[in-house]
């Protein structure tokens, strides 16, 4: 399975950037697909998640009212759109995807495949 994100770019603080995501190779079904960034310095947190059939999201406090995950299940795809982006969200993000386990995945280590990654910078 790969996964290639997109959408990456320079943005103004207060600007708006939408990342996408899409899985190709085998046919895989999982559990959750998620972005998940990592900051110079600091570890990988996740940002959003959602379950494999896009039922239930999960994001985390700092991006809460201005992030948005959705996902495209006919096109196997996965989507963040980031609004009111702050200097703090600049970072490399990561859309991956989990294959086991049970509920959205909140965590880094509960996801076993990894897309490139794509830049976000954000000036202040």
């Amino acid at each position: 399975v790969q996964l290639q994100a997109s959408g990456g770019g320079l943005v103004q603080a207060g600007g708006s950037l939408r990342l996408s995501c899409v899985a190709s190779g085998r046919t895989f079904s999982g559990v959750g697909m998620g972005w998940i960034r990592q900051a110079p310095g600091k570890e990988r947190e996740v940002v959003a998640a959602i379950t494999w059939s896009g039922g239930t999201t999960y994001y985390r406090d700092s991006v809460k009212g201005r992030f948005t995950i959705s996902r495209d299940i006919a096109n196997n795809a996965v989507y963040l759109q980031m609004n009111s982006l702050q200097f703090e969200d600049t970072a490399v993000y990561y859309c991956a995807a989990a294959s086991k386990g049970i509920g959205v995945p909140i965590i880094p280590q509960r996801y076993d495949y990894w897309g490139q990654g794509t830049l976000v910078t954000v000036s202040s």
